[in-house]
């Protein structure tokens, strides 16, 4: 029962005003312990907390970020079919390193699939209605609108890789030339010279720099590039069954494939193992991402590292940054706004 008139802890949530009175601060103050402001000393920084704890004080954060014109909320923008995103280990490695970042912070992740036309269409909706602080962009596609779009909502935005060359939206990538590079002189130091290349889908700019890596490797070594050896693929397992076969008919005399993900060497390796080509003794194989399946492979897949999870982590730590308005378009840091991280050649069995 409560006495002399005070209710129960239980009955309703403690307030603000509260905490100040048993602080001994005003309101403003607590607020600002609260939401973390420079502006207190350590001695009222203690006092607040300690009342905050006494009481049981919990803050309202939906409040908090109706006030600050705020909804706490990230999206993770997949402009991919859903059974895309499921069967291929490089975006729950981008899923993974995503959630443990934002793990430390109160922002929400949303997962939105933008595959279709009618999906984008409802996201344009959603967006348009600032229903989110910020968004994250995987995937994207040279003719992809989103981007643009995000622009001129003025929504803060990070992708993972750029566009092109000239891309204006902030970004994270891995190296995709020097990859490309490293596979390519790898094969060639295992004395391959009959080196062919599935690309990955070539409205994508990192796929573009794979090609650009590939050809230069090839004639840095003093070796001609034969446009026959590289043949389009989509980062796919159907995608590099086909490419492989369209490749073995074309030059059955090949001794070695960089493909453009492992999900993509895994459907060549099928192709050579159904042809009677033996990996890596008649043809070497290279793959791109060492995801999962590069090393339960077999043999063992040789291939490229991107960090993945760091690539998702950077991200949000630059997304995070622009939320929060520490960083002014005018100041930022050119090298951050185009972040690229290092990739590395994982040596296995199959080359």
């Amino acid at each position: 029962m409560p006495v002399n008139g005070e209710r129960s802890r239980s009955s309703r949530r403690p307030t603000l005003e509260e905490v100040a009175a048993r602080a001994g601060v005003g309101r403003g103050t607590v607020s600002r312990v609260i939401n973390g402001s420079p502006r207190v000393s350590e001695a009222t920084r203690a006092a607040v907390e300690a009342a905050v704890a006494e009481l049981g004080y919990v803050p309202n954060t939906a409040a908090r970020a109706l006030a600050a014109n705020r909804t706490d909320a990230i999206a993770l923008v997949v402009p991919e079919p859903e059974t895309r995103f499921f069967s291929e280990p490089y975006f729950s490695d981008m899923l993974r390193g995503v959630g443990a970042e934002l793990s430390d912070s109160e922002m929400q992740l949303l997962l939105i699939f933008a595959g279709s036309d009618r999906e984008r269409q409802r996201l344009a909706q959603y967006l348009a209605a600032h229903r989110v602080d910020g968004v994250l962009l995987v995937s994207v596609h040279a003719d992809d609108p989103l981007p643009d779009l995000l622009s001129q909502l003025e929504i803060p935005a990070v992708i993972s890789g750029p566009r092109s060359a000239t891309e204006t939206l902030t970004s994270v990538d891995s190296d995709n030339y020097g990859g490309a590079r490293s596979a390519v002189e790898h094969l060639l130091s295992r004395g391959r010279r009959r080196i062919a290349h599935i690309t990955g889908r070539l409205d994508v700019y990192g796929a573009q720099r794979r090609v650009d890596g590939y050809r230069d490797a090839l004639r840095d070594a003093g070796l001609p590039v034969d446009e026959d050896l590289i043949e389009p693929g989509d980062f796919t397992d159907e995608g590099g069954r086909r490419a492989m076969a369209t490749l073995l008919e074309r030059h059955p005399d090949l001794d070695a494939v960089f493909a453009g993900s492992d999900v993509t060497a895994a459907g060549a390796r099928q192709v050579l193992r159904e042809a009677g080509r033996s990996v890596p003794g008649d043809v070497a194989l290279v793959g791109y991402d060492d995801s999962v399946i590069a090393r339960h492979m077999d043999p063992p897949l040789t291939s490229v590292r991107q960090p993945i999870e760091e690539m998702g982590r950077a991200m949000i730590d630059l997304l995070l940054t622009e939320i929060a308005g520490r960083r002014p378009a005018a100041t930022r840091d050119p090298r951050r706004l185009h972040e690229v991280l290092p990739t590395e050649l994982v040596g296995r069995a199959s080359s």
